[in-house]
């Protein structure tokens, strides 16, 4: 049995006070089918059993959740448009996998953190990031653009799962202060195959932190498809190695999201400790603008998925459910254009960079040598402005 009692005495593990190590093994296991609430179809899914309930979110919640995917979908499709048109240096699209990034922000609350990858600008701006600050860094513009304590959300990772060890140290730290923080980090099915995975999650599950993983396996790590990294059952097998639940869930199928991170973060909050959720999608555009998906899978597969649209299959429910009125659907599209306008806007504004910003962020207290080398610096571009020339 588990050495943490507050993982026994947390409501949700009640059973396995009494249970053997057997009944452990069955309560950390994930559902036999990854969890769905709402059919690729738009119609409720109603033909499987799992290990828990989950339940269906109401109508407003679900009404909230389609306005943030319609928003999601949106800026990626502005994204793709102003990357092609040299404003951006790079861009790493979630289209098609809006559903994972709108759900985690949808479970948090404002005092919880956010660990997201580069491909998780969705959830940067779902946390209140405005969108030209969210899109500095890809741009190329120095640092990352938002201040990570006002929005709790952390700067996107590029390097792979780098973010999950900044996540269960501020988990930990959380925990240590008496906090009822929840600490959400976002990872794809590439980094799982990284020892800091490993680690982060191994550290989580003894230290017993609030944190909540979830793997976006959207089925290949740049070019690698899952089968060439695990022979694991799923992605979500794995939290039963250290002592933490796992999950599946459908990726596309927002209501499910929301039902079982929602769990998570409930958990965690209460003193339930980690968990690991994987959630099944796919990446229906190229790895990045700079990467040919065609050398690596075929347009037949892309177009199995095409159907499974997470947009799509929530519009359709919402919209035989009477949820859905064209007002609604007019509102959200005027919001989401709005926002993409800002960002055309943003991007296509002239800046000007300071020199002198390569002196003053490097500590939050610049050194005396940081401090002699901007004076000098100071010096010259002042000397060249008088000179009417640049240094």
């Amino acid at each position: 049995m588990t050495n943490h009692p507050e993982f026994l005495n947390h409501p949700g593990n009640a059973a396995l006070k009494a249970g053997s190590n057997s009944l452990q093994g069955e309560y950390l296991l994930p559902s036999t089918d990854a969890v769905r609430l709402i059919n690729s179809d738009g119609t409720a899914h109603t033909g499987t059993k799992y290990k828990e309930t989950y339940a269906l979110p109401d109508a407003q919640r679900l009404l909230q959740g389609y306005g943030e995917l319609v928003m999601g979908r949106r800026i990626n499709e502005q994204a793709g448009a102003l990357v092609r048109q040299g404003r951006m240096a790079v861009y790493p699209s979630s289209f098609g996998q809006e559903a994972c990034q709108v759900a985690a922000t949808m479970c948090l609350r404002g005092s919880d953190w956010l660990f997201p990858t580069y491909r998780d600008t969705v959830a940067v701006l779902g946390r209140g990031v405005p969108p030209m600050e969210a899109f500095e860094a890809l741009r190329g513009d120095w640092h990352s653009g938002f201040d990570p304590l006002e929005h709790r959300t952390a700067l996107p990772a590029t390097p792979l799962a780098t973010q999950l060890l900044h996540a269960v140290g501020v988990a930990h730290a959380a925990k240590l202060r008496g906090e009822d923080t929840v600490v959400l980090a976002l990872c794809g099915d590439g980094a799982t195959s990284e020892g800091d995975f490993h680690v982060a999650l191994n550290f989580a599950a003894v230290f017993h932190v609030p944190a909540v993983f979830l793997v976006q396996n959207n089925q290949y790590a740049i070019s690698v498809p899952l089968i060439h990294q695990s022979v694991a059952p799923s992605l979500a097998h794995k939290a039963i190695g250290y002592g933490m639940p796992g999950e599946r869930v459908d990726g596309n199928d927002l209501a499910a999201l929301l039902a079982v991170l929602g769990s998570a973060v409930d958990r965690a909050r209460n003193g339930g400790g980690p968990a690991l959720i994987e959630a099944h999608t796919y990446r229906m555009e190229a790895h990045t603008n700079a990467d040919d998906a065609t050398r690596y899978r075929s347009a037949a597969e892309v177009a199995q998925w095409a159907p499974r649209d997470p947009l799509l299959r929530l519009e359709k429910y919402l919209h035989d459910a009477g949820t859905l009125g064209s007002a609604d659907a007019a509102g959200f599209a005027a919001a989401a254009e709005e926002t993409a306008k800002a960002l055309r806007d943003g991007l296509n504004a002239p800046t000007e960079p300071d020199p002198l910003d390569m002196f003053r962020f490097v500590f939050s207290e610049p050194t005396a040598q940081l401090q002699e080398q901007g004076r000098q610096l100071a010096a010259e571009l002042a000397a060249a402005s008088t000179e009417g020339g640049r240094p």
